[in-house]
C-alpha cells in the first residue's frame, strides 16, 4: 500500500507537466488559427496595410548607409541631388557618369555632372522596385555595370523611399520619374534616352512610357527587368501569398483592397499603347515574380499594334544560372546583350 502510494506520487506531477504542456500546445494553436483568420479581416479593414506590403518603402536595408555619399557604396563618379515635382515633395537622385569619365569627376560639383549629361553618352533613367533604396547593393552594381558600359546613371527614390520627402502612391511615383525624365531631357542634348525598370518599377516605367508615348515624347526604348503582367496577378503569384492563396474570398480580402487604394500597375494594358523598342529580362528561378508573368507580358506586347513598327524582344536567363530576382546584372552575356538590342550606342 505505501509503494502504490509512493508510486502515485511519483507520477502526479509528470502527470500535470504533460497536461500543462499539451493545455499550452493546444493554447498555441488556437491562437495561431486566430491570428490566420484575423488577419484578413484586418487588411480588409485598413487597406493601408496591403499597400504598405506592396510598396514596402519604410524597409530601408541596408539601414546605415549614407545616400548623400554614394562614394560610400564605391560609386565615386556619382553625384547625389535632390528635386522637387511639386510642393512639398523632395526626392533623391544619384547621376552616375559613365566610368570612363571618372577621373574628371573627382572634386567636381552638381553643375559639371549636368554639363557633361549633354556629351556623346546615352542616359538610363533607373527605376527600382519595392523595398530599399536607390543605394541598395543589387542596384548598386548594376550602376557600375551601365556606367562600365558608357551610360549615363539616373537612379531616384521615389517620394516616401529613402531619403525622399512625401507619401507613396503609384500616381505619385509616375509623377516623380516624368519629373526626372524631363529633367534629363533639358540636359542629356540629342543623346538616347532609355528607361529601365526593375521588379515593381516596371510598373513605374510602363506608366510613365505610355504617358511620354501620349504626349509624343517616347524615350529611345524601354527595358523591363523582371516584370509582371499587373499588381493583381503579381500579388496572387507572390510566394507569400501561398499562405492564403486558397483562403476562401481571397481576391476580396486580399487583392481588392489594393485595388481599391489605386495600385494598378498595370503593364499588360500600358504596354498596347506604348511605341518604342521593348526589352524584356527575366530570369527562369525568379522566386519573386514569376518567370511566366515576364513571358506572358511578352506575349501581349509582342502582337500590339502600338509596338509594330518596333523591336519586341524577350530574354530569359535559365534557372541554372541563378539569377533569381535581381542578379540579372551578373550576366556576362548583358553586354552584348544591350549592345545588340540598343544598336550599338555603348561607348567604349
Amino acid at each position: 500500500m505505501i509503494a502504490l502510494e509512493e508510486l502515485m506520487r511519483s507520477w502526479w506531477p509528470r502527470g500535470r507537466r504533460r497536461y500543462g504542456l499539451w493545455s499550452r500546445l493546444r493554447m498555441f494553436i488556437f491562437a495561431l488559427v486566430g491570428l490566420y483568420i484575423t488577419i484578413p479581416f484586418l487588411v480588409k479593414i485598413c487597406p493601408a496595410i496591403q499597400t504598405q506590403l506592396v510598396f514596402l518603402n519604410l524597409v530601408r536595408f541596408p539601414y546605415f548607409i549614407d545616400l548623400k555619399r554614394p562614394q560610400d557604396q564605391g560609386l565615386n563618379h556619382t553625384c547625389n541631388l535632390y528635386l522637387q515635382p511639386e510642393e512639398d515633395v523632395s526626392i533623391g537622385v544619384w547621376h552616375t557618369i559613365p566610368a570612363v569619365l571618372w577621373k574628371d569627376a573627382q572634386g567636381k560639383d552638381q553643375a559639371w555632372y549636368e554639363e557633361v549629361m549633354s556629351t556623346n553618352y546615352p542616359v538610363i533613367l533607373y527605376l527600382h522596385g519595392n523595398a530599399g533604396t536607390r543605394g541598395g547593393d543589387h542596384r548598386v552594381q548594376l550602376y557600375k555595370v551601365l556606367s562600365s558600359l558608357g551610360y549615363h546613371v539616373i537612379s531616384l527614390d521615389y517620394r516616401g523611399w529613402g531619403d525622399s520627402v512625401g507619401s507613396p502612391s503609384e500616381t505619385g511615383m509616375t509623377y516623380d520619374a516624368l519629373h526626372v525624365f524631363d529633367w534629363i531631357k533639358a540636359r542629356s542634348g540629342d543623346n538616347p534616352v532609355y528607361i529601365w525598370g526593375h521588379s515593381l518599377g516596371t510598373g513605374v516605367a510602363t506608366n510613365l512610357v505610355r504617358r511620354l508615348c501620349e504626349r509624343e515624347t517616347p524615350p529611345d526604348a524601354l527595358i523591363l527587368e523582371s516584370p509582371f503582367t499587373n499588381i493583381r496577378e503579381e500579388a496572387k503569384s507572390h510566394p507569400f501569398s501561398v499562405i492564403y492563396r486558397y483562403f476562401p474570398g481571397f481576391d476580396w480580402f486580399f487583392l481588392d483592397p489594393i485595388t481599391a487604394s489605386g495600385i494598378k500597375f498595370a503593364n499588360d494594358d500600358n504596354v498596347k499603347y506604348i511605341s518604342c523598342p521593348l526589352l524584356i529580362l527575366h530570369a527562369e528561378d525568379d522566386p519573386v515574380i514569376p518567370f511566366h508573368l515576364g513571358r506572358k507580358l511578352y506575349n501581349i506586347a509582342a502582337p500590339a499594334r502600338s509596338l509594330r513598327d518596333f523591336k519586341v524582344q524577350f530574354v530569359p536567363f535559365h534557372k541554372d544560372l541563378g539569377y533569381r530576382h535581381k542578379y540579372i546584372y551578373r550576366s556576362p552575356e548583358l553586354k552584348q546583350i544591350l549592345r545588340d538590342f540598343l544598336g550599338g550606342t555603348e561607348q567604349q
